[in-house]
């Protein structure tokens, strides 16, 4: 049985129907376009932070000066660095540890993280040796197991120096409670005591073994440095350290300190970060410690440091690939901020644009299905109205085909069809009369 007129013929509002395809057309487009923006924006890396804190150590040591180096030449960029103090490596390690401190790089000496998992932390590079150095009173002593018995200053509470100090005089068989006096002392404390007798050795390092403390200890003939004999020895049984040679006569020419080839053991200080530092911060904190640490010095040769070699915490894969081929083009031809906003909007223009034109091409496809669809439901009904005449009817019922027939032509006769698609209109429109001249029984021309 046909559909009744009203479920055969549905009344469209005509005078729309073209402007209601061009709005649905570009509606999609806008919303598709609005929905990749936002998963872009959602996937993308955040802008570059204008302000991070690094955890440096104490005032009198070598890691607080290096720190404030790069204060300054971050500062250039328009990232603000604050410097923390703290007593030491040991400290600035839990401070990147704990979540609850604000803190997003320490610098950090090897040989400190023992029983710390610090799996989630990566190394932007070695950036200074921190020899170990050790200063004592009275005869010459060749080996570290002569200091039992003595009093010792190993370095204060959460300082690197102290770690490394507890480390090798347990493997020369010194242990706290034991025949020697393990006191926390470091720096200038330990460097005031030994000069006035009150301790008879002293541990120093990296942050706390400065030039001018070393010179004006040496200055006295009753105070000598520990040449470590021993040195290979010590780098194959603890990996984090390295052998230098503190060669005679390089704190003071004129006076010849020291008067011979001092050989130190010496962990290196990494720059440490979490993992989450943006990349164009480790461009400019690897580019900041080239310019601190890659002139020679006392105990490296010119651009040895920054090194991105592997040691206790993995380089990150931004650092790595700053080592292999620098910053980028943007970075090194614009201001930072600049090449920071270029990079952010070619980062998101790049995926709108594999995600955005392919579905550009399938929305005229969606447009065309919907204008041809208004065609063919008509047609479904032309259909349902042929076939039902050519079944034995009477009179009566297909005058009732002719006046739904008549519905049909006049619904089409008022549709708003785009100039596009008016030969899929008028083959409709012939259809019509096609059906029409089935009723009537006239037979169409060929």
């Amino acid at each position: 049985m046909i559909l009744s007129r009203q479920q055969r013929a549905p009344q469209f509002p005509h005078a729309y129907s073209v402007w209601r395809d061009h709005a649905w057309f570009w509606g999609a487009i806008v919303f598709l376009g609005m929905l990749t923006i936002l998963l872009v924006v959602w996937l993308v890396e955040p802008a570059p932070p204008k302000t991070i804190v690094i955890s440096a150590g104490p005032a009198d040591g070598s890691f607080w000066p290096a720190a404030n180096a790069y204060r300054k030449i971050l500062a250039r960029d328009g990232v603000t660095l604050k410097v923390l103090p703290s007593d030491g490596s040991l400290q600035n390690l839990h401070r990147l540890l704990d979540p609850k401190q604000h803190v997003d790089l320490a610098l950090v000496q090897g040989g400190v993280a023992q029983g710390l998992d610090t799996s989630s932390l990566m190394s932007l590079g070695s950036v200074f040796y921190a020899p170990i150095v050790v200063l004592y009173r009275g005869g010459e002593i060749a080996r570290l197991s002569q200091l039992n018995g003595k009093r010792i200053a190993i370095g204060r509470e959460g300082s690197g120096t102290r770690v490394i100090a507890l480390n090798l005089l347990k493997a020369n068989g010194i242990v706290a409670g034991g025949a020697a006096t393990l006191l926390p002392f470091d720096g200038q404390e330990s460097a005031r005591q030994l000069a006035a007798g009150q301790i008879d050795a002293a541990f120093f390092n990296g942050d706390s073994a400065t030039r001018g403390l070393m010179l004006r200890l040496l200055q006295d003939p009753n105070v000598l440095a520990l040449n470590f004999t021993q040195a290979a020895a010590y780098t194959r049984l603890f990996p984090y350290l390295n052998q230098i040679d503190l060669p005679a006569g390089v704190l003071d020419l004129g006076r010849n300190i020291p008067p011979a080839t001092v050989h130190l053991i010496s962990p290196m200080v990494e720059l440490v970060a979490r993992p989450n530092l943006h990349p164009a911060i480790s461009d400019l904190l690897i580019e900041a410690a080239q310019e601190v640490h890659g002139m020679p010095g006392l105990l490296q040769r010119s651009g040895e440091f920054p090194s991105p070699i592997e040691h206790e915490y993995r380089i990150s894969e931004d650092a790595a690939r700053y080592y292999r081929s620098g910053k980028n083009f943007l970075y090194r031809n614009l201001p930072f901020w600049m090449a920071s906003l270029v990079d952010r909007t070619l980062v998101l223009l790049i995926p709108m644009a594999v995600l955005f034109f392919p579905a550009l091409r399938v929305l005229p496809a969606l447009y065309r299905w919907r204008v041809r669809s208004r065609i063919y439901r008509w047609y479904g009904l032309l259909i349902a109205i042929e076939r039902e005449a050519l079944e034995h009817v009477t009179d009566e019922e297909r005058d009732r085909l002719v006046k739904d027939l008549d519905h049909i032509e006049e619904s089409v006769n008022q549709l708003k069809m785009p100039l596009a698609y008016a030969d899929a209109f008028y083959v409709l429109r012939e259809h019509v009369g096609f059906v029409r001249s089935r009723l009537s029984g006239e037979q169409r021309p060929a």
